[in-house]
């Protein structure tokens, strides 16, 4: 089991995060959506209790999934390894309540559960030590 980091080290999280969000708009900038997402999925969940880390990397990952406009073209360049974390921020975004935010993880939470399978909901539920 990983562990997880003390609050002390959350400022080196938080500037691993604030690097992660410069790559990501670069990505962005290149009309990369889905390298943009798996960029932003990378190292997530970050392995600490703080929940200023945490929120941090949500900004970075929801800037990325509301990029996305061919969520079908999505999973065929998106790797199975980041099919349970992905599902771990989707229901987090369904927690926003955010009507924009919801509709963009429905329509992704569709199709990730058709490629990935009711197991990727159970795991990312199950999960309760790394959470996001």
């Amino acid at each position: 089991m990983a562990e997880f980091v003390e609050a002390d080290n959350a400022e080196a999280i938080i500037t691993r995060i604030e690097h992660k969000s410069r790559k990501i708009e670069s990505l962005l900038k290149q009309y990369k959506p889905v390298e943009a997402l798996k960029t932003a999925l990378e190292g997530s969940p970050p392995m600490t209790k703080d929940e200023r880390c945490k929120s941090a990397n949500w900004i970075v990952v929801h800037r990325a999934i509301m990029t996305i406009k061919d969520v079908d073209s999505l999973f065929s360049s998106l790797d199975p390894e980041y099919y349970d974390v992905l599902m771990k921020y989707l229901y987090r975004g369904l927690s926003t309540g955010d009507r924009p935010t919801c509709d963009q993880c429905l329509r992704i939470h569709e199709k990730l559960t058709e490629k990935a399978g009711l197991g990727c909901i159970l795991r990312s539920l199950a999960d309760k030590v790394n959470t996001v």
